[in-house]
């Protein structure tokens, strides 16, 4: 599926993103949700986004180039409550300078923690990235903790919060289990193909 994977470089400043050359899929979620987990399930790989125990550990915006047809882009957490304040400023300067820049974005996957209620910097991720009109998906991660029942309770909770209609594309996962990975990687497949 994804045969080819190669790191690109790690952007701290704008000014160094590399040309607009292939389609993007960029990831962003909170520190603690899992998104370097769920990049390597959905590229088949163990440790291309590297995965650690103390949360907020992507401090730039990573690059990767898959099977030489586009860029999957990991983003710096958000919600990172031991951060230094100006550190989270420079994250934020850095993710939202890079998502309103003139680029081929094809789909921008927001992972939320299923066990949690959205609080008001998630809502906000959510109202800026409809405010900026780019495609995006949400995936809710680490069903394997939650019964089936809560997962539907949760799900229907993200859809109301987020003011999401019923066909929105919403992904539920888990990485542990590697429940969901499948149809998210066709759902990137076909933003790629287009």
């Amino acid at each position: 599926m994804f045969k080819y994977v190669e790191f690109v470089k790690s952007i701290y400043n704008l000014k160094d993103l590399p040309p607009p050359q292939f389609p993007e899929i960029a990831f962003l979620g909170r520190s603690n949700v899992g998104k370097s987990s769920l990049i390597n399930a959905i590229l088949n790989r163990k440790n291309v986004a590297r995965v650690s125990s103390t949360p907020g550990f992507t401090k730039a915006i990573n690059f990767f180039r898959i099977n030489h047809q586009f860029y999957l882009v990991d983003l710096p957490g958000y919600g990172f409550a031991k951060a230094p304040i100006e550190l989270q400023k420079k994250w934020k300067y850095l993710v939202e300078g890079y998502l309103k820049a003139i680029r081929d974005f094809r789909l921008l996957i927001l992972i939320f923690d299923i066990r949690r209620i959205p609080d008001e910097l998630d809502i906000n991720l959510v109202k800026f990235v409809k405010w900026i009109k780019k495609p995006f998906c949400i995936v809710l991660n680490k069903i394997d903790t939650l019964s089936n029942n809560e997962i539907k309770k949760q799900s229907q909770n993200y859809i109301k919060i987020f003011y999401l209609n019923t066909n929105f594309p919403l992904f539920l996962t888990s990485c542990k289990e590697k429940k969901g990975i499948e149809p998210l990687r066709k759902f990137i497949l076909s933003k790629i193909k287009k």
